[in-house]
């Protein structure tokens, strides 16, 4: 299957990725009220709000699906400044021409690059894991907790684990989750999420614990998750990486190419102060 670059696998691959997120966001709404989690469509650009210093409060897909006028950006950032929250953008390159100049005319500044990775799912061959006694499976009803917790515990480097077993739980519990786990010998040493939007699989937020690394668990859950996505039909399967991280190197030695480099951009002066 010969799929290219191109603007349609643009719009197919933020669309996913703003699904997802969208969802995420109504899950928190939905557990923790309190936060005042939603979001709007601008433009056909996701706009999310998930807390002030939330990784999941940003935009996707901005002018990948329609120019941007002067009056979406006005839109979009007075959603972020009534929530006293900073305004971050995730832009690919092939959003329109005239989404760039304008992000720079109105004071914003890039701060972070991510590989946006895709392969047919028909052209991926994942190994066999190098452990036998390596299994993964969606998780069960009432398991959510325990996926939570092997997530955080996985990504324990990266911020406190209590932090992160809220922000895990709530990903659990997101409307078409399927938070996969990854057993040794029956026991949960890995997690990884996997989202599903128009035939196109989102393969996120994969972890292992720490006395369980290189044995195996994230090829896995890799072979595990397109297996299933292959299996409901889907015909792209997509991740994101920081560029020359580990992560991608693993996913291009299984298949994945990058279909462009993303740049994250925020407004100077909206950081909570």
């Amino acid at each position: 299957m010969e799929v290219f670059s191109d603007l349609a696998l643009a719009r197919r691959l933020e669309r996913t990725e703003g699904e997802a997120n969208a969802r995420f966001v109504e899950a928190r709404a939905s557990l923790m009220p309190d936060v005042g989690a939603g979001w709007i469509q601008v433009a056909g650009t996701y706009v999310m709000f998930d807390g002030v210093d939330s990784p999941c409060t940003q935009t996707f897909g901005l002018g990948v699906f329609e120019p941007p006028a002067a009056a979406d950006f006005d839109r979009i950032e007075a959603f972020f400044h009534d929530r006293n929250a900073p305004v971050f953008h995730e832009v690919s390159p092939l959003a329109d021409p005239a989404t760039l100049p304008q992000l720079t005319q109105r004071g914003y500044q890039p701060m972070e690059l991510s590989s946006v990775m895709y392969c047919p799912i028909g052209d991926v061959l994942v190994a066999a894991p190098r452990n036998s006694g390596m299994q993964t499976r969606l998780i069960k009803k009432g398991e959510g907790q325990l996926w939570a917790e092997t997530a955080a515990n996985g990504w324990s480097d990266s911020a406190p684990p209590e932090v992160l077993v809220g922000l895990m739980r709530v990903s659990a519990e997101r409307p078409g989750a399927l938070p996969f786990l990854a057993e040794l010998d029956g026991k949960p040493v890995a997690a990884g999420a996997l989202s599903i939007t128009g035939g196109v699989a989102l393969l996120a937020g994969a972890s292992t614990i720490p006395e369980a690394r290189r044995q195996g668990a994230q090829l896995a859950l890799l072979g595990g998750r397109l297996q299933y996505a292959r299996e409901q039909g889907c015909d792209i399967a997509m991740m994101c990486a920081a560029p020359g991280s580990g992560s991608q190197r693993n996913a291009e030695r299984n298949g994945f190419r990058i279909a462009y480099t993303r740049i994250k951009w925020q407004l100077v002066g909206s950081s909570k102060q």
